[in-house]
């Protein structure tokens, strides 16, 4: 259980370092700057954790996967960012593989 809170305190951890990203406005803003690289590292650290109990490839397709899927709807909803058709499929398509992923694991 332990190493599957690790995987999801990393994805949370990915996810606002992405969104720092966008804020720190090619690294023209201090603080998200910063905050890009101690989020993303402290996510990293989760994910050493999570790896050493969880396969590999399954951590990191849903780490991906989710933080992925998770930002796409965090830059339509907060950035105004465009979200079509296309693109709601592609979304999909990545939750299917990841559970796919998850449920070979098995």
């Amino acid at each position: 259980m332990l190493y599957w809170l690790a995987l999801a305190g990393a994805i949370v951890l990915e996810i606002a370092g992405t969104v720092s990203m966008k804020l720190s406005h090619g690294f023209t803003r201090t603080l998200p700057s910063v905050l890009l690289f101690v989020l993303y590292g402290l996510s990293f650290g989760l994910m050493t954790i999570a790896v050493k109990k969880i396969d590999m490839s399954v951590s990191y397709a849903i780490w991906s996967g989710v933080g992925t899927a998770t930002i796409a709807l965090i830059g339509v909803l907060a950035f105004s960012e465009s979200l079509t058709a296309v693109q709601v499929v592609s979304i999909a398509l990545i939750i299917a593989g990841v559970v796919g992923l998850r449920a070979g694991a098995q």
